[in-house]
């Protein structure tokens, strides 16, 4: 840590580098946690759920900025999943 601090005070045009290079990465990872946690399109475990699209609310908006979404059921579709039920 100590050489870090002193290769800074040598070079001090590595400041804004490491700063924004900081900032980058805390907000990857951030942005990483949310969409992890808050979205239920993103999966991890694909053995405990084979058919993770089952569980997504379709008036849900699933994108992070959605303009004038409108969802109707296919007819077909539901249809067929009754089939299957």
């Amino acid at each position: 840590m100590r050489g870090f601090l002193q290769l800074l005070k040598k070079k001090k045009e590595l400041i804004p580098l490491i700063g924004f290079m900081s900032f980058a990465g805390a907000f990857a990872t951030s942005a990483s946690l949310y969409f992890l946690f808050t979205k239920t399109d993103v999966i991890i475990n694909k053995t405990d759920n084979p058919e993770p699209w089952e569980r997504v609310n379709p008036s849900k908006p699933q994108k992070l900025l959605t303009i004038n979404q409108q969802w109707k059921p296919v007819e077909e579709l539901q249809a067929v999943k009754s089939l299957h039920k």
